[in-house]
């Protein structure tokens, strides 16, 4: 049976914004990753691990995950902690 994690992206290091982060993942997992001998990079047979399906509501993907019987985990995003600042707190201590 097929294994897949449902998650909401990350930011990347190069966003300064919330832009483009608003989709769900559904990426399965690689069954066997192996050694390739001539780069030593990792390889799989699993032509699944290629694949990665983008959902506009985490629901979407769950149905999804259900309708075709793939066993899934749903991993929930962490919560932003915004702490309001002003640029006078600079000189306050």
């Amino acid at each position: 049976m097929k294994k897949a994690k449902i998650y909401k992206p990350n930011k990347t290091a190069m966003q300064s914004g919330l832009g483009k982060i608003d989709k769900w993942i559904l990426e399965f997992k690689t069954k066997d990753p192996t050694r390739n001998p001539l780069m030593g990079w990792e390889s799989s047979s699993d032509t699944y691990t290629e694949l990665k399906l983008e959902f506009t509501t985490k629901e979407l993907a769950v149905t999804y995950a259900k309708k075709n019987k793939i066993d899934f985990e749903v991993i929930e995003p962490k919560q932003r902690k915004i702490v309001k600042k002003s640029y006078a707190d600079n000189f306050l201590n």
